[in-house]
């Protein structure tokens, strides 16, 4: 091994596999800083906060009322001179004790407000006598909801009793209820998430609310797909001598499920003419524009007749990060960076192979630090005998066979990582069946992959999850 940046590459005149956890590990070191851009809030989601995010208003941005009743200022009763909506015009005056103001939830309060006395705990009053102003009779008092509880229900239309003179309510309200102060929720300036925060709906909707029109964000890393092999058909049923395509299909939702997002998708044909013509950084002139950071070769990472990457790269003086890993299925997966910057991911030409290769590599690259190591559970494996053709047998041959190679590690013979499709149950992790390197069956089935490691006689294994 070399070192070259803080990232571990392979010697390949050494000819040796990295191990499984070796190969996680550099791609996670490989991962490439995300572009900064100004993103509007309708393309911000699923990006990274570049920056805090901080309020660019006050939340709320006056006093408002926190209930449909009324602002009242001092002790009751007081006397209703006027009305204020959400969205309408403010009450301009100083609202002096003895005084109320009918208000609507999120209006703002006036000047003045001690508290906010909600239509239910509310009830109509006559007015109080004073010298010069007798006490009206009830049958003078304008109508104001049902009185029979004493309590008083909202008019048909808000501030209608508001408008008219002589009208006084009463109640008990604590000082400072039902009232909510500027920046109460949030200050001016207050740094509300940090950088490195994912943006998602409710960041949107929060960043909207204080004011932000644009985001700052780290772009989300951009997947390009190059399908190899003169044998793959996109669509339809293959002839004699020809497959679907199944790597393709499953990889754009495993890329968004990491966080980044596709880019351009590209079929070439077997031959390291047209799969350099792809890598170069001049790549417009075979179908897409070139801009994306990852760029992920389906097949020819192998060492066939028509497996040409590892030349191509030559070619192209890519540094080499990984040339095989020790991992069953999967072990042909290739990493190099291109002088421009931007990284190569190679995968086998086997889907089931390839999707084991992609969480080995691929996952790691572009999650980056926001990558989170699997839990650790046991295998719900069982050790009674079973008929060689039954399900049963089936399901557990894989782990049988991590079990016996157990004792050729001991003795230096198998060194390889087992990826086991499983399903999560109350007693463990069960494994599904259908392994094989090129079906997706057993993965269809399963919910994550288990890493079996060298050496590996029953002890708790990691748990890879699978996309969903």
């Amino acid at each position: 091994m070399e070192t070259d940046g803080g990232v571990r590459r392979v010697d390949r005149a050494s000819g040796g596999d990295v191990t499984w956890a070796e190969a996680r590990a550099i791609a996670l070191r490989a991962s490439p800083p995300a572009p900064v851009e100004e993103a509007p809030l309708s393309m911000a989601r699923g990006c990274r906060l570049a920056r805090p995010l901080t309020a660019l208003v006050a939340v709320p941005g006056t006093d408002v009322s926190a209930m449909d009743g009324y602002a009242v200022a001092g002790e009751g009763p007081w006397r209703v001179i006027g009305r204020v909506l959400a969205g309408g015009q403010a009450h301009g005056e100083v609202l002096k004790p003895g005084y109320a103001v009918e208000i609507a939830t999120g209006a703002p309060v006036p000047e003045g407000t001690t508290s906010v006395l909600p239509y239910e705990a509310a009830h109509l009053v006559p007015s109080p006598p004073t010298p010069a102003s007798p006490t009206p009779r009830d049958a003078d008092l304008p109508t104001h909801g049902s009185r029979e509880a004493g309590n008083v229900r909202p008019p048909a239309r808000p501030g209608v009793a508001g408008e008219r003179e002589g009208v006084w309510v009463a109640g008990v309200v604590e000082e400072g209820r039902h009232v909510r102060r500027r920046g109460e929720d949030v200050g001016l300036g207050e740094v509300v998430l940090g950088a490195g925060t994912r943006v998602t709906p409710a960041v949107l909707g929060l960043a909207a609310a204080l004011g932000h029109d644009v985001l700052t964000v780290h772009r989300r890393l951009e997947v390009a797909v190059l399908v190899t092999g003169d044998e793959v058909v996109g669509e339809g049923l293959p002839e004699p001598g020809r497959v679907r395509d199944a790597i393709g299909p499953f990889l754009p939702g495993l890329i968004e499920w990491a966080g980044a997002r596709v880019g351009p998708r590209l079929t070439i044909p077997d031959g390291a003419a047209p799969l350099r013509a792809a890598l170069e950084p001049a790549a417009e002139r075979v179908g897409w524009g070139g801009d994306a950071e990852v760029v992920v070769v389906c097949g020819a990472s192998s060492k066939g007749p028509a497996d040409h990457l590892r030349a191509v790269l030559d070619d192209l003086g890519a540094e080499v990060l990984v040339d095989g890993v020790a991992v069953r299925p999967g072990h042909p997966q290739l990493l190099a960076r291109l002088p421009c910057g931007r990284v190569v991911v190679g995968l086998p030409g086997n889907p089931f192979a390839a999707l084991a290769a992609a969480l080995t590599l691929l996952v790691p690259l572009l999650k980056g630090e926001r990558y989170e190591y699997g839990e650790r559970t046991t295998l719900a494996v069982t050790h009674a005998p079973t008929a060689q053709t039954s399900p049963s047998h089936r399901n557990q041959q894989p782990v049988q066979e991590a079990r016996k190679a157990q004792q050729g590690h001991r003795h230096g013979r198998h060194h390889n990582t087992r990826l086991v499709p499983v399903r999560r149950s109350g007693k463990g992790a069960v494994p599904v069946g259908h392994d094989r390197p090129g079906s997706l069956w057993g993965a269809a089935m399963a919910d994550a992959l288990a890493v079996l490691p060298p050496g590996w006689d029953g002890e708790p294994v990691e748990l890879l999850d699978l996309p969903d």
